[in-house]
């Protein structure tokens, strides 16, 4: 019987198995077009290969899309009666392949079955999608995998439905081990590590091209069905929360490892919508996510969706209540100022920010402990991310109470001047670039007195020495501008930074002629010690 099978499955040309038995007229392998659902019609297309459509914008309402490449990741034929469902220790007894994809028993569509047999058919339906097919090999399993592709679409198109008596606790067990087989997998090593250049000492993770998806075809549309699920309002949470719960969201966090930026945009915005529906789990998921941010810092500096979790905290941040918690505060200290560590903080820097200027928004004594944060993280090395950092420097400082700034105005200029000395030419011109922010501008004229002596050696260095003329003129500029807001002060400060300018020279000199002396005396000694030894 399994030879007849196989023949079967090789056979080209014949009905699909997945069109209606009630008269549908053979297609050549076409699978059925569309389906009508609850007045409405929904076209399913012949090639999800390229991605397809992503979750959509009534779905993204908080989040921001990130880019869509393409994707592509490893899979495995798996048996499912080997595999456990979602949040159950129990086995789900799956009909075999050839039974399921059987020919002479195709699935009828929703729409040709009585409102009281869908339900029914809906289970049959997951259980038929739970069989993972090898997407590494284009040639096996096509028919097969078309009616899946086919399924999953109708599946996402019966969630839409109102129908109240669809989530049964026995539907969530079959939709929960459906989800468990398709989405839960090892994730494959990245091709950076393939290739050995990992911890190369040219590794840029942000020309490393991603490894995409080879099973996205269907990953997507199991994606659409669990973002429907999560979204639709006859799914109760106070019965979803069973299983949708904690070992649930952790299996999801680990997939944000995923190479695939398709992947990791669609977790993100299902990830934020488990977050607004299931307030029990919130608690759990900022721990979660925080526990991620530990790994990557102090153990990995590695991992591919740090950007997506930053935007789903972002959103997250922005709905907290006021005054914040302790809690709240201590996470902005111990997770997101330490993200700036890593070398790779370029490829989430544009989240962290967010992130950062949200509580500095919400709670202006928080500036203090940030700028303190920046100064403790300042690259040393990395010019490029030093350039980040004076762009972040500026934003915060904007959101900065002028009680606030006095607690760090010294200490951050002695920063500020060290940049504008920078032998590169973009850290210098960035640094100069601060002195067209009038709030800045505002901050120094009030605490002039303290910040211009702090500055004025650096602006004068620079003025006379820097190799690159943009960065004179900048400099000359500053100068201009310290120069009119209090002509009298600058007049002292330059005063005594060249009265200091002399001592220093007259230090050296006077340094210079003692190691001359004692160089001369060490001769006179050495030569006495020769003329004695030849006697």
């Amino acid at each position: 019987m399994l030879k007849n099978v196989k023949k079967q499955l090789s056979m080209v040309g014949r009905k699909n198995s997945f069109t209606n038995q009630q008269g549908q007229g053979e297609k050549g392998g076409e699978a059925a077009p569309s389906s009508q659902q609850g007045g409405e019609t929904t076209t399913t297309t012949n090639n999800n290969e390229s991605g397809g459509g992503s979750p959509g914008e009534r779905d993204r309402s908080s989040l921001t899309a990130s880019s869509s490449n393409s994707n592509k990741k490893k899979d495995s034929i798996t048996t499912t009666t080997t595999m456990t469902k979602a949040g159950s220790s129990n086995k789900n007894n799956i009909a075999p392949l050839e039974e399921l994809y059987d020919k002479n028993r195709p699935l009828f569509l929703f729409r040709d079955v009585p409102a009281s047999d869908r339900q029914s058919l809906f289970r049959k339906k997951l259980q038929l999608c739970s069989y993972v097919f090898d997407f590494t090999d284009p040639t096996s399993h096509v028919r097969e995998k078309e009616i899946k592709r086919q399924t999953l679409l109708e599946l996402g198109d019966y969630v839409n439905q109102d129908n109240t008596a669809k989530f049964t606790d026995k539907v969530f067990d079959d939709v929960m081990y459906m989800l468990s087989c398709n989405l839960f997998r090892a994730l494959p090593p990245r091709s950076s590590e393939q290739t050995g250049n990992a911890a190369g000492e040219h590794f840029d993770p942000e020309e490393e091209e991603p490894k995409l998806e080879p099973a996205w075809p269907h990953l997507q549309i199991v994606y659409e069905f669990l973002l429907r699920c999560v979204v639709s309002n006859e799914v109760d949470a106070k019965i979803g929360k069973k299983y949708v719960d904690n070992a649930f969201v952790l299996k999801l966090l680990e997939l944000f490892d995923s190479e695939d930026p398709r992947e990791r945009d669609y977790l993100k915005t299902i990830l934020h919508r488990i977050y607004g529906k299931f307030m029990v789990h919130r608690p759990f998921i900022r721990k979660a996510i925080n526990n991620i941010f530990f790994r990557f810092i102090y153990e990995t500096e590695k991992h591919n969706g740090i950007a997506e979790l930053l935007e789903i905290l972002g959103s997250i941040i922005n709905g907290f209540a006021l005054p914040l918690k302790e809690e709240h505060k201590k996470f902005l200290v111990r997770a997101l100022l330490p993200l700036h560590k890593p070398k790779c903080m370029a490829m989430y820097h544009q989240q962290l920010l967010y992130c950062v200027t949200q509580f500095v928004e919400k709670d202006p004594r928080l500036a203090d402990p940030v700028l303190k944060g920046l100064l403790k993280y300042w690259p040393v090395t990395n010019s490029q991310k030093e350039v980040l950092f004076l762009g972040e420097l500026e934003e915060v400082l904007e959101l900065t109470q002028p009680q606030e700034f006095t607690k760090t105005m010294i200490p951050l200029f002695q920063q500020i001047s060290r940049c504008v000395e920078s032998s590169h030419f973009q850290v210098s011109e960035r640094a100069l670039f601060l002195w067209n922010n009038d709030y800045i501008v505002n901050l120094v004229a009030q605490n002039r007195h303290v910040i211009v002596p702090v500055v004025f050696g650096s602006l004068e260095r620079t003025a006379m020495t820097h190799w690159n003329a943009s960065v004179n003129g900048l400099t000359i500029n500053v100068r201009k501008m310290l120069q009119e807001l209090d002509p009298e002060l600058f007049d002292d400060t330059r005063l005594k930074w060249h009265e200091s300018q002399d001592e220093l020279q007259a230090k050296e000199e006077y340094k210079n002629k003692c190691v001359e002396i004692v160089e001369k005396l060490a001769k006179l000694n050495t030569d006495g010690i020769n003329n004695n030894n030849n006697k």
